[in-house]
């Protein structure tokens, strides 16, 4: 799929003082004034594409929407695998561990029932599978156990069940730069072994939650944790019910969602529990302390348990032989059902019923992973749900919302089906893996499509607007946040931190400012120009690729000129090519004047909230944050880029609607730009009513009402209501899908017909 290009320069030639110059083939777009020079000089830095007027003053104009290329939206890329390609093995791990590596150990043949403890590595860079030699302590055969990393170079093997059916509890580290294994003595009580449970880290402790155990494998509703420093596990609480669900730690937070209830019912509710203040889960767990195990249990002073080896292991389908020693650990003698007492920190849970934004989870294949304090809902294809009915879902951990991100046709392809999920650290990326289902796409041979994981699919989440768990704060909420509430950006630290509460002094204060930033005046805002930095000239001068420069000037913003030329790669090429601006120490910005302080103050600090100390109750305005998407793709800026796309995309409304769709699309955010697009033609009967839409240009408007489906129609709340409109509903009946109104007074709908090109037998009436 190619990717969205970049906005190309205007028509019109760049004029510099009197000189007119060809705009610079291939590059970035870029304003500002810009001031004359020699020609070594200007070879020095990027052409801006500006345009000129009579006296001098040098304003790069806003692409026109019909400048903007026609892109396709993101779609993840499926590669065909290479090498030892593992087969289809259920209840294995999978886990991405840095540098390009995805690990798979453990699982079973879904064919031959042949449980293995292979290690086998994915190089994403060849996309080239490999059998991994280990050494040590290698542990038994084993499927329905978590595989952690540990400090990017270890993996925590903790429980599984073997192939005798027996469920284990012991703890195996595999140290990825050595390939060796290591068991190391634990101490404290030891918990119940367990299948199909979560794991997760935290402040250098394993949580254990849940999974399923017993002779009749009843499911466990505990948690515990083993202190990684020391060795030793916790005390068990009661928590939540649960297996194959996913857990995640957020803000001092343990987060349940999803997996089988003891009734075997597919959960949607979420469940959280408060770690912080609990002095249980602060400290380090007291050796010795039982909970419902026997001293039996305790392996502080008693050796391992020795292991039994088969003597005839067995060579399955897959052309790997099964290592059948297995750990002993856990007799089912000992799993009898008891009580723990409740966790110490306060537990809430919600159930998500129903709703256009809520994924279904009775219905399709789920992935759960989460990143950047959010949570991700993969729902693949099954032979029960085709691709057009998939979707990729975020909840938001912060407000407890729902939004879509993609439909299943704009991140799956048609074929194929996905067996595992695997996220990096980071939270930018995802990787799923399968295999196709048709034996003709396939070079494995016969029935081979159902036997390897020969497939690798990588969503780029950075394209979907988050920011990763490296730039997304904690939440330091102690109670559930409101849906106004506005995480802040990780802040800079340092220098910009430090200058920023001089940002916008002027120098006789103290301040050291040194350099002098114009931009649009407020009052050309209202008239002439929007708020998100669109500038609105009549059809004529926007034709021709110039604006009048009579525009009135905004009062100037005083600020650091050592901090635009660390944080502003054009500033320092301008700068150092010594143009005007060097002798000045002037420059003007011909955008809003809010839109530029904005941009200014995220120079200073990586945050596009626009507060700091001295300014303290001002918040940037979402249409402001649209304009700095623009100029993100102006200057070429990809950490302010994802900051706007992650804003926009989470405070998406009706009244920023109309402006966050045009700014996409001068910005070549095609994703935003179709969900913006999407959430005008559902809202239409407000949106129409908004200023955003009655001040986009002409053009624009026509661009706006012509992104409904060729088939789409605006069909009276009578008929609707006889029923007479027929098309294809989401329910798989054949009907088509309706997008209701918000406008109570004239009750008409927006419908809008789905057809896919994978489809043959679509009927459209």
């Amino acid at each position: 799929m190619a990717q969205p290009s970049t906005p190309g320069p205007a028509s019109s030639s760049v004029s510099i003082f009197g000189q007119t110059l060809a705009p610079h083939a291939g590059g970035t777009q870029q304003s500002g004034i810009v001031s004359q020079t020699s020609s070594d000089a200007m070879s020095a830095i990027e052409t801006p594409a500006s345009a000129s007027s009579s006296n001098n003053t040098y304003i790069m104009p806003n692409s026109p929407i019909k400048a903007r290329p026609v892109a396709d939206g993101y779609r993840p890329k499926v590669t065909r695998t290479l090498g030892q390609r593992p087969a289809c093995l259920v209840n294995a791990s999978v886990t991405y561990c840095g540098n390009n590596q995805i690990y798979a150990f453990g699982g079973f043949d879904q064919y031959t029932d042949e449980v293995y403890n292979h290690v086998l590595r994915l190089d994403l860079a060849s996309h080239q599978w490999s059998l991994v030699d280990n050494y040590g302590d290698i542990p038994g055969v084993r499927m329905g156990h978590t595989a952690t990393l540990y400090k990017g170079d270890k993996l925590l093997v903790f429980g599984g069940e073997n192939e005798h059916r027996t469920y284990l509890s012991d703890l195996i580290i595999f140290d990825l730069k050595t390939a060796h294994w290591t068991q190391p003595m634990v101490s404290g009580p030891i918990p119940k072994g367990r299948a199909r449970h979560a794991a997760v880290l935290h402040e250098d402790k394993l949580f254990i939650i849940g999974g399923i155990t017993g002779q009749n494998n009843y499911v466990l509703d505990d948690i515990c944790y083993l202190d990684l420093k020391t060795f030793t596990w916790s005390k068990a609480w009661r928590f939540v019910g649960r297996f194959d669900h996913s857990a995640y730690i957020w803000g001092d937070r343990v987060w349940v969602f999803g997996g089988l209830s003891e009734d075997m019912d597919k959960i949607s509710d979420l469940w959280w529990l408060d770690l912080k203040g609990s002095p249980e889960f602060d400290s380090r767990p007291h050796f010795g302390v039982l909970d419902r195990h026997s001293a039996a249990h305790r392996t502080s002073s008693s050796p391992r348990p020795p292991y039994t080896m088969a003597s005839n292991p067995v060579v399955g389908a897959s052309g790997y032989a099964a290592n059948s020693r297995t750990a002993q650990v856990n007799p089912p003698s000992f799993q009898v059902k008891s009580y723990a007492p409740m966790a110490p920190g306060t537990i809430s849970a919600l159930k998500f019923v129903s709703g256009p934004t809520v994924p279904s989870q009775g219905s399709g294949i789920h992935f759960h992973t989460y990143s950047s304090g959010t949570l991700l809902d993969f729902v693949t294809p099954a032979a029960t749900i085709t691709h057009r009915e998939c979707s990729l879902s975020a909840l938001d951990l912060s407000t407890l919302r729902w939004q879509k991100l993609a439909d299943g046709r704009e991140i799956f392809k048609t074929g194929y089906r996905w067996h595992y999920c695997t996220m990096n650290e980071d939270g930018t990326k995802a990787w799923l893996l399968g295999c196709p289902v048709d034996p003709a796409a396939t070079d494995l041979g016969p029935n081979g499509y159902e036997e390897y994981l020969s497939d690798i699919m990588e969503v780029d989440l950075r394209r979907y607007g988050f920011l990763g768990n490296n730039l997304a704060p904690e939440s330091l909420a102690q109670s559930r946040p409101s849906f106004t509430t506005r995480l802040s950006d990780q802040p800079s630290k340092g220098l910009g931190a430090d200058l920023a509460k001089l940002f916008n002094q002027p120098p006789e204060s103290g301040s050291g400012t040194d350099f002098i930033i114009t931009a649009l005046a407020d009052d050309a805002d209202s008239d002439e120009t929007l708020s998100s930095g669109l500038i609105r000239a009549d059809d004529a001068n926007r034709d021709q690729g110039w604006l009048s420069a009579d525009v009135p000037t905004s009062m100037p913003i005083h600020v650091h000129k050592l901090i635009l030329q660390a944080r502003w790669p054009h500033f320092a090429r301008l700068y150092n090519a010594q143009m005007a601006e060097f002798h000045t120490k002037k420059m003007h910005i011909p955008e809003p004047y809010s839109v530029v302080k904005a941009f200014l103050l995220y120079l200073y600090t990586d945050n596009i909230h626009g507060t700091t100390e001295t300014d303290s109750d001002a918040t940037t305005d979402l249409s402001d944050v649209a304009g700095l998407l623009v100029m993100s793709n102006i200057y070429n800026i990809p950490h302010l880029r994802l900051l706007c796309v992650n804003r926009l995309a989470k405070e998406l409304d009706v009244e920023h609607a109309c402006v966050i769709w045009y700014c996409s699309g001068l910005a070549s955010e095609e994703w935003l730009r179709k969900r913006a697009a999407t959430f005008c033609m559902t809202h239409w009967g407000r949106i129409v009513r908004t200023q955003g839409f009655l001040r986009l240009p002409r053009n624009a408007l026509v661009e706006l009402s012509q992104e409904i489906d060729m088939e789409g129609r605006v069909v009276a709340g009578d008929d609707l209501e006889w029923g007479s409109v027929s098309g294809r509903y989401s329910d798989g009946t054949g009907h088509g899908t309706r997008k209701e109104s918000i406008s109570s007074s004239s009750q008409m709908q927006i419908v809008e017909s789905e057809v896919d090109d994978d489809d043959e037998d679509v009927e459209i009436s």
